[in-house]
Formats: C-alpha cells, structure tokens, sequence
C-alpha cells in the first residue's frame, strides 16, 4: 500500500474512524496500531509480514532477556544481531554476494552458479526491511548500552516498531523518542491537526506534482530512450533527479509526519533543506537525518569517531559510508556512491583542518556551488544501472557539449524542477519566518497554500510510481 493511491486514502479513512475508540486504553492503543500497520504492510505482501513478526519477536524477547539474564546479556545481544543481519543477508544481499563469488570462481575456470541456487523468496527484497531492521536493532542496542529499559508489553513494541506511517521508508524512529508517547492517550488538537495537514498536503505536492513529474525526463536518459546525449543534457537530468529523489523521499517523510500529528505523535524532522549545504557535512546533517544519525551513533561513533587521531577519523568515515552505501541497495554503484562521498567528506576535512578559506558570503556562495556539483556526481552513481553506465555519463558531463531542441521536449520537466526549486526556497523561507516569530495560528495564506498543494497533486499529477525509498 503506497500513500499516492485511493486504497491508503480508504485505509486512513477507516483508521481514523476507530482511533479515538481505540485510543483511550493503553492496550487497545497498541493493538489496533499493530493490526493496522500489518494491514497496511501486509497488502504489498502478506507473506513477509512473518519477517517483521519474527525479527521483532527475537528483539522483544532479546531486550528483556538482556536485562533479566546479565551473566548472559552478550549472548542475547548477539543473538539479536545475528536475527537482524541475517534477514538483511537473506533478503537483501544474498544475491549480490553469490554473484561475486560466481565471477571468482568463474575467473579461476571454476563454473559454480551459487546464484542460481538461491531459493525464489529470498530473491524478492520485502518492502522497507532496511528501514525497520535498524529501528528494531536500535532497541536492543540502546538496551545493551543501559540506554533504554525494554518494555513489558509485546503490542506495545509492535506499535513502535511497525507504525504505519514511517514503517517502509522511515524517518527511522528511535525506541526513545516514541515508547513513552505510546504509553499515554495523545488526543491531536486543531492546531496539531492542521500541521499534520500541511505537512501531508506539502508532502503529496512534493511527491505526485514534482518529484513524479521530474521523473519523465530522468527514466528516459538512463533507460536510453532519450535522443540527447550531450553534457548539457546530463547535466539537466542529473539536476532533475537529485531534486526528484529528493521530493520523492522528503515527499513521504512529510506525509508519515503528518499522519502522525493527526494520530498526537511526533516525529522528527528528516530533511532539512539539504541543497542548501555549504559543505558536505552540513548536507549529510540536513540529508535523510534519521539515517545519518543513526549511522553516526551506531557505527562512527563505535568506531572510534574522530578520536585516536585523524587518520583512523577518516578510516572509521569511510567505512561508515561504504556501509551507508551497501544500505541503500545491493550494488556496486550504491558502494561507489558512497565511496564517493567518503572521499569528498575526506577532502573537506583535511581543507577544513587547514583552514584554508575565510568565511564570509561569497566562500558561502562557492561553497554552495561546490556542494551542489559534487552532490550531483555521487547522484550518477546511486542512479546509474550499473558501474559502466555511471563512468560514461561523469565522463560526458565534462565533455561541456551542446545541443538542441532538448527544453523543448523535455518542457514540462524543466518547468517542474522551477517550480519544486522555487517552492523549496519558499518553504525554507516559511520555516525561518515561523522559528523566528513562533507562529501557531492558522491563517488564510496557509489555507491558500494548502490548497494549492492539494490541487496540484490532483492536477498536475504525474505518472504514478512507487516511492523510491521502498526498494531499500
């Protein structure tokens, strides 16, 4: 079930219906928000809804066991790794490895065909499995570092771990930030109700009206369909995607939050105007938040972080990118892009250590420009079909070639990617304006504005797709 079709609209209408009911009682709180979210899980595939009930399961029993059993807490702490890694082995990466070893035995004139012997079901990646493994993994993690107390209740875990409106493309939520608001009734005020308004009407406007339109031009470049090849042309595309990527998947993370305040909870922000950054650690600190935080406290951090000095720093970053990387998907492009990253971060930080430029408005202005361009280049790889692919198009980038008739074609694409970067910029400027004078009322140009991106998303509408962040 995807936010951008009529059987979600049909779904939220019939959850809201019973959730005052249901939600008065702690118990039949958790309950119906775990019933719900496996409906709603459970209609891309019911067959994997056994995946997320069975890790979960391990992770429930293996939070309690690790503050019951303290001679033992290593071992069920290892035996929650071990069920969380594994499902992501199975699933997500079983594939790709056998394919390596294929190739190196195959280069060695041995011909194994490990692939071909994978069963069919792990062959198919289940819907968000990246997305709620680390959730659950964090709980058990928080529990071992003395962080977190496991709960009592099974539903009561469930209702964290598979809340619907974040459980197949994030924001990654933390056991912290929403154990204790499950534990009392929230009821949603008029004020709450209308944020959650205008983030889901700004989210479906991001998603249908923008990102879904930008996506014309986008496939057809690297599908091959396109009859424009030169420096100009990917460039444009490449623009095109990172803002397409990026509505699509701020898109949802506007919609999940927004569901949620209706419900009375609160999510964290996710993005935060990323291609505004001035570096590139000021963009991976506005870029998929809850991901890169987790990255941070989960694996930089136990690393070493930046102690030890600066040459494990670097090391441990990238290795923490490298592994970003192979999250987003089983391929060598994902690694490369974040290789690619790592290497830019790398870069940043021996220049920052110098402290080689003054700061002021123009190394502002530059380093914007410098960001953005470096941003772009990572975005071939993450996007290309394979390696070979993304070397030809970053070779062509820099060929500074021309021609024409490609506005023409691609119009409508070129006028959407103005219009999401125009309204971008209007919605930071709303964001700045309200955090400056602390604005709670609603008022008409809001109305006006939510109107217009409710209209949009019907009107404008583009060919309807999946999220993009589902398939990781």
């Amino acid at each position: 079930m995807i936010f951008n079709s009529f059987v979600f609209l049909l779904f939220i209408f019939l959850f809201f219906s019973f959730w005052k009911l249901a939600n008065k009682k702690d118990k039949s709180r958790w309950i119906y928000i775990t019933i719900a979210s496996f409906v709603f899980y459970g209609w891309w595939d019911w067959r994997f809804l056994f995946l997320i009930i069975g890790s979960g399961l391990i992770d429930f029993f293996a939070g309690k066991a690790i503050v019951k059993f303290p001679n033992y807490r290593k071992h069920f702490f290892i035996l929650s790794l071990l069920g969380n890694i594994g499902s992501l082995a199975v699933f997500k990466y079983s594939s790709f490895f056998a394919s390596i070893i294929d190739r190196g035995f195959f280069a060695a004139g041995i011909q194994i065909n490990l692939q071909e012997q994978i069963p069919e079901f792990a062959l198919i990646v289940p819907v968000g499995i990246s997305f709620y493994t680390f959730q659950s993994m964090s709980y058990t993690i928080d529990i071992y570092r003395n962080r977190l107390s496991p709960v009592k209740n099974v539903f009561h875990f469930f209702a964290y771990l598979s809340m619907f409106p974040q459980l197949v493309a994030g924001p990654i939520i933390r056991a912290k930030d929403i154990l204790g608001q499950l534990l009392q009734e929230r009821k949603a005020n008029a004020i709450q109700i209308w944020h959650g308004t205008k983030l889901v009407a700004y989210g479906f406007f991001q998603k249908t009206a923008i990102a879904d339109n930008l996506s014309t031009i986008v496939n057809d470049a690297f599908s091959g369909k396109a009859s424009f090849s030169s420096s100009e042309f990917w460039w444009i595309t490449m623009l095109c995607f990172a803002f397409q990527i990026y509505f699509d998947f701020s898109g949802y993370s506007l919609i999940a939050r927004g569901t949620a305040k209706w419900m009375g909870y609160h999510f964290k922000m996710n993005f935060n105007h990323p291609y505004l950054a001035t570096s590139m650690k000021d963009f991976w600190s506005r870029w998929h938040i809850s991901l890169s935080t987790w990255f941070r406290d989960y694996v930089y951090i136990p690393l070493g972080g930046s102690k030890n000095g600066k040459l494990n720093a670097h090391k441990n970053m990238w290795v923490t990118m490298i592994i970003s990387g192979l999250w987003h998907g089983a391929s060598f492009t994902f690694i490369i892009w974040g290789m690619v990253h790592a290497f830019f971060l790398s870069v940043e930080r021996i220049f920052n250590g110098a402290k080689t430029f003054p700061k002021n408005r123009i190394s502002d202005l530059l380093m914007f420009v410098l960001v953005l361009f470096q941003v772009l280049l990572a975005w071939v790889f993450f996007r290309a079909n394979d390696v070979q692919q993304a070397i030809h198009i970053v070779g062509t980038l820099f060929l500074f070639t021309t021609e024409s008739g490609i506005f023409s074609v691609y119009t409508a694409a070129i006028l959407f990617l103005c219009l999401g970067i125009l309204s971008e910029l209007t919605y930071y400027l709303k964001c700045k304006s309200e955090r400056v004078k602390n604005i709670s009322k609603i008022n008409w140009v809001e109305v006006f504005t939510v109107s217009f991106c409710v209209f949009s998303s019907i009107y404008f509408r583009g060919p309807e797709a999946a999220f993009i962040y589902f398939q990781f």
